[in-house]
């Protein structure tokens, strides 16, 4: 039987193009290898990593005592401008011969603008979008490895990087079909026993970059079978985790991250992450965090929208099934819900950064022009998202 909106025939589909990473390893154990994978691509090798990150200690040996040198560099929060300026600098008076990031997201954002500028000799900001010229990379990017630790952002299968840019108060990308790592290793071992506050916000971070390329107006078939697959497991393993630390929830978690990575690359995300790029960059409130605080009153939004325009409604029912089964809500308000569960889980509310008075017409005029936004399933003034950042806070 078909799935209701979902077209029948291969003759109805729209064409599409799909990328990800050249190659991705998951499951427990492909960690204890890295150290090999990484040595057969050069001798000088960096390692952009989490200050708290254990593992990262032990590769190092490894790579070590295999001949290589290893230079590190930390990422200690998300990567900013300057950050990227350092790391590119280091990396072009090192002679890196290949990129490897372990750590979260702000670790793998980092690495790979590294490995993205080393070779080139031209400045960051010409290939950074909105605040530069965003002009293609004029050289190949260094071989880039990904080992992430945290389940949230999907960026080791990305194209992009994620740069924050405080003086002009937003989170801009640098973008280039050639910056999708060459190898995305996700060992959900390095996710185990992840602080309960990293696991949830990471975790909706995750979640959201499954649900809105599902509902994206650029969503294709293979992004569809992904994300309808992704969305329960990636559900029901962070309400899981809110209660018990199992690693049947920690590798359902990261499959459902890595989903999100490659689904977002493929069919862009929506207003969660168009708002969200300029809280980020504004406020400096983390992503997750973020995220996590729209989506609820952004799902209610495009529902009423698409319902108001008679557009299907079925994969918004869909996921409110998901989310009232999986958070223990009723399935006709569970978007509008969803919010009051998260103060019961105890993710903070935005105000904890906006403040009481955020001029929150400046912030949705400045998503309005994202290229996430491009994406939303239905059209949203910026008053509607007014509206909805004022549900978040």
């Amino acid at each position: 039987m078909p799935i209701e909106g979902a077209p029948h025939t291969l003759s109805e589909m729209t064409p599409f193009s799909f990328q990800t990473a050249q190659k991705i390893l998951f499951g427990r154990g492909h960690a204890d290898g890295a150290h090999e994978l990484v040595s057969a691509f050069g001798k000088r090798v960096l390692v952009v990593r989490g200050r708290s990150v254990p593992f990262v200690d032990l590769l190092g040996e490894r790579i070590r005592d295999i001949g290589c040198e290893v230079m590190e560099v930390f990422a200690d929060t998300e990567p900013t401008l300057a950050d990227v300026e350092n790391a590119v600098d280091f990396g072009r008076r090192s002679a890196i011969d290949v990129v490897v990031s372990v750590g979260g997201g702000s670790a793998i954002d980092l690495g790979k603008a590294a490995a993205a500028l080393i070779p080139g000799k031209s400045a960051t900001l010409d290939h950074l979008e909105v605040v530069g010229r965003g002009q293609p990379l004029a050289a190949a990017p260094l071989p880039f490895i990904a080992l992430p630790t945290t389940s949230g952002t999907g960026a080791e299968v990305t194209k992009n990087a994620v740069i924050g840019v405080p003086e002009k108060g937003c989170k801009v990308s640098l973008r280039d079909d050639r910056m999708t790592p060459i190898l995305a290793i996700i060992d959900p071992a390095l996710t185990d026993n992840s602080p309960r506050s990293v696991t949830l916000a990471s975790g909706l971070d995750a979640i959201t970059q499954v649900i809105e390329p599902y509902l994206s107006k650029r969503a294709n078939p293979l992004t569809d079978a992904i994300c309808r697959q992704a969305i329960p497991l990636g559900l029901e393993a962070l309400a899981e985790l809110m209660n018990d630390e199992t690693r049947s929830a920690r590798d359902r978690m990261a499959y459902s991250s890595l989903i999100g990575g490659v689904a977002l690359s493929n069919a862009g995300l929506g207003a969660v992450h168009g708002l969200a790029g300029v809280i980020g960059g504004e406020f400096s409130a983390p992503h997750g965090v973020i995220c996590g605080r729209l989506l609820g009153p952004i799902l209610k939004l495009n529902f009423e929208r698409a319902m108001a325009n008679s557009a299907d409604l079925s994969r918004y029912r869909e996921i409110a099934a998901h989310l009232a089964l999986c958070f223990g809500m009723d399935k006709n308000t569970a978007f509008r819900d969803l919010p009051v569960k998260l103060d019961q889980l105890g993710l903070p509310r935005l105000g904890t950064w906006l403040g009481d008075k955020p001029d929150l017409t400046a912030v949705a005029n400045q998503a309005s022009a994202s290229s996430s936004m491009t994406a939303n399933p239905v059209v949203v003034e910026p008053e509607a998202l007014v509206e909805a950042i004022g549900d978040a806070l």
